[in-house]
């Protein structure tokens, strides 16, 4: 069995060549510049807090030297929150993800833990190495639900055995084993992602693009293996776009062998959109894209592991190619660029390299890369229901005078000039959320999925063809309409109101609309009579 995440800790490289577009390309910190420096960030995923600044993990470094976590500033200061010790759960491979409660979630190669912005630790699941799977080498993500969802690279079954599990993991340390992988058909390297119907979606590097619901239902959405020219070996995650498509890179295959980057249908058509060639554009991308404001994807390549560095790339969703920045072989402004880069929502890219710079043991770097993209706002979560509070992440925000969901105003409250929180409004629909600040109005960069709320419904027995009057919140724009598992025809009377008929084939169970998003299901049964 092989383990990337394990070549990506010993290989290094790095530096930095601006192209001919406006742009500029910054290293913010060399790390391992000072004593007690994290070093090697390898697929470490980077995240946004409340604050404004960025956090992470690396897999060296720190006051042990094994592993740690940092904040730095978009200005490049950089400040150690936790070193881990190898005994006590190994280097922490995947970065953190930021959930609704403000604290950051991450993994090691034994444990999942939180850790809060000013570095207090809590260990919330150590892996025994069995059944419950072992290294993950991706931090967990929250769910609509608000359990955690995440993936192991091996165990799953018995003494260690497997290759790989998707677990789920409460706030407080609950954890569940949801799937297990069999062998050439697995090893999770990547974190999932919620799709805006509800359910997961995550790459394996034994070839597969896979579907997996909060329930722990698994589908195989696509298989690399069938045909290597359409990619080989996935590593890095999925983003879904604002078209409702999932984007992606593979690290081999491809009409020449050295990666692509795809495009799949939720349903698991998927086409190929660039074939990297090893010239201009590099090779081996192993980390994943990030949807920018502007709508085009921006990924890496970490370039030949004996004599090149690698480049940061544009590509839209029509799969017009651009390289943007191209890392020197001198290694001097960093090399090899595992991760998933990060848009911050003062519109700058961020990422990070494992190896070059010009800290002491070849450490890496952070950098930034300003494409002179516009400032917008981000919000966790990205969906909820009429009534709940919503995170908002931005700049600017002191002295803000209206907040909006898709042109429906909420109130809200300034916690700080880089965070408010905003209830979703009554009326509010699927759609962009604005801020309207001292400095002007920021637009979210994708949209805030409202989702539907199934209150009550009239009458609560009847045989097939009975009409039923559905009432709730937020059902505008439904569909689907669901009696137990089966689906049904249906009016839309209202955004309060829908009218169904009980389809034949009906069981007792409970009503469900969908409108976007994950469906809403009725508290109560409806019972189908004879």
């Amino acid at each position: 069995m092989r383990k990337f995440w394990l070549a990506s800790i010993a290989l290094v490289l790095v530096a930095g060549v601006t192209s001919a577009h406006a742009q500029t390309y910054k290293v913010l910190y060399n790390l391992g510049s000072k004593s007690g420096d994290p070093t090697g960030p390898a697929l470490a995923n980077i995240v946004q807090g409340r604050d404004g600044n960025l956090y992470s993990t690396t897999i060296g470094g720190g006051s042990t030297g094994d592993s740690a976590v940092f904040r730095i500033t978009t200005g490049g200061n950089l400040t150690v929150l936790h070193s881990f010790i190898n005994s006590t759960g190994g280097p922490s491979v995947g970065g953190l993800n930021l959930g609704t409660d403000g604290r950051f979630y991450g993994t090691t190669t034994g444990t999942v833990f939180r850790i809060t912005s000013g570095g207090t630790l809590t260990m919330l699941h150590s892996f025994a190495g069995g059944t419950d799977g072992y290294y993950p080498a991706a931090a967990p993500v929250q769910g609509m639900d608000g359990n955690f969802y995440g993936t192991t690279i091996v165990g799953g079954a018995s003494q260690g055995q497997g290759w790989g599990t998707v677990y789920k993991i409460t706030s407080s340390g609950t954890y569940m084993k949801l799937h297990g992988f069999t062998p050439d058909r697995g090893e999770p390297e990547a974190p999932l992602v919620q799709g805006i119907d509800g359910k997961f979606y995550g790459t394996a590097f034994e070839n597969l693009i896979f579907r997996i619901t909060e329930l722990g239902d698994f589908k195989v959405l696509f298989d690399f293996g069938s045909n290597p020219r359409d990619g080989y070996a996935p590593i890095g995650p999925l983003v879904q776009g604002g078209d409702g498509n999932f984007y992606g890179t593979t690290s081999g295959g491809g009409s020449q062998g050295q990666g692509v980057v795809f495009k799949m249908t939720p349903a698991g058509t998927l086409t190929v959109l660039h074939n990297f060639t090893g010239q201009s554009d590099e090779e081996y991308p192993v980390g994943g894209l990030v949807q920018a404001a502007d709508g085009s994807l921006y990924g890496t390549t970490s370039g030949n592991q004996s004599a090149d560095c690698g480049t940061i790339f544009r590509i839209t969703s029509a799969g017009i190619f651009t390289t943007l920045y191209t890392f020197p072989a001198d290694r001097s402004t960093g090399c090899r660029s595992d991760a998933t880069l990060l848009q911050h929502t003062n519109g700058i890219l961020y990422g990070s390299t494992p190896g070059g710079g010009t800290g002491n043991n070849d450490g890496g770097v952070i950098f930034s890369l300003d494409l002179g993209l516009p400032p917008f706002v981000r919000f966790l979560p990205e969906a909820s229901r009429v009534g709940q509070t919503v995170g908002i992440f931005g700049q600017g925000f002191t002295g803000t005078t209206a907040v909006n969901f898709n042109g429906a105003p909420a109130s809200f409250t300034v916690v700080s000039d880089t965070y408010l929180t905003a209830l979703v409004p009554s009326g509010a629909t699927t759609g962009f959320v604005t801020v309207t600040t001292p400095g002007g109005t920021l637009k979210s960069n994708k949209k805030f999925q409202v989702r539907p709320q199934v209150l009550t419904f009239s009458p609560a027995t009847g045989p097939v063809g009975t009409s039923v009057v559905i009432s709730g919140v937020s059902l505008g724009g439904a569909t689907r309409v669901t009696f137990g598992s089966t689906q049904t025809s249906f009016t839309q009377n209202s955004d309060t109101q829908v009218t169904a008929t009980v389809p034949s084939g009906a069981l007792t169970g409970h009503v469900g609309v969908t409108t976007t998003g994950a469906p809403s299901y009725s508290h109560s049964v409806f019972t189908v009579t004879q």
